[in-house]
């Protein structure tokens, strides 16, 4: 998968989980939670859309390395790629 395919993932799941968010505008390297109205429990709704679709598994320490779409991609490209 690639780094595009990743975060078109994490917009999807965003897109589910925020309906109303006009993600068409997304800055990758800007914090998603400064873009968006998503508040601490749509950021657990991402990471467990992540573990129940995708198998991914993101510990609570690593949190932080989902601030961004830019980040997103670099944190989860590796994790997908591992999967198959």
């Amino acid at each position: 998968m690639s780094k595009d395919e990743c975060k078109q993932v994490v917009l999807d799941i965003i897109a589910e989980i925020a309906p109303d968010e006009e993600l068409s505008d997304v800055k990758p390297e800007v914090a998603l939670r400064e873009q968006l109205d998503l508040d601490s429990m749509d950021f657990l709704d991402i990471v467990m859309e992540l573990r129940k679709k995708h198998g991914i598994e993101v510990p609570e320490s690593e949190y932080g390395q989902l601030v961004s779409l830019e980040s997103c991609a670099e944190y989860l490209t590796p994790k997908f790629n591992a999967l198959v």
